[in-house]
C-alpha cells in the first residue's frame, strides 16, 4: 500500500452508527441494504458485501464505523451512502465488522 500523508487521513469522516434496518437486495447473493442511525448526520442507505456473513437480525441494532463522507455510488440501482468498515481474515473465510468496544453514540466521531 502506498504511504499516506496525515492530511490525507484527515480527509475521511469516521463515524459511529447504528445499524437501524437490514433488507435484502433482490438479485444480491453479497449486498445487503443498511438504513444507519448516524446522529446529527441523519439516517442513510448503505450496501454492503456482508450478507454471507451476517443475519438481517444479527444485524440491527449493533453499533459500526463508517466512512461517512464518501461520495454515494449506486450499487444495484440504490444509492449507497458511505461505507463500513470491517477486516476479513482470509484463511478462514471470515468477516468481523469493526465495532466500538463501548456503548457510544451515533454520530460520534472515531479519530
Amino acid at each position: 500500500m502506498k504511504e499516506i500523508e496525515f492530511s490525507d487521513f484527515e480527509k475521511l469522516d469516521l463515524r459511529v452508527a447504528e445499524i437501524k434496518k437490514a433488507e435484502d437486495i433482490e438479485g444480491a447473493d453479497k449486498l445487503v441494504k443498511l438504513i444507519i442511525d448516524v446522529g446529527e448526520l441523519g439516517e442513510r442507505i448503505i450496501c454492503a458485501g456482508i450478507k454471507e456473513y451476517y443475519s438481517k437480525d444479527e444485524l440491527k441494532g449493533k453499533k459500526i464505523i463508517v466512512v461517512a463522507n464518501l461520495a454515494p455510488r449506486k450499487l444495484r440501482g440504490i444509492e449507497s451512502q458511505g461505507m463500513l468498515l470491517a477486516a476479513v481474515n482470509k484463511n478462514e473465510n471470515e468477516l468481523s465488522l469493526i465495532i466500538p468496544e463501548k456503548d457510544i453514540q451515533p454520530g460520534t466521531k472515531v479519530s
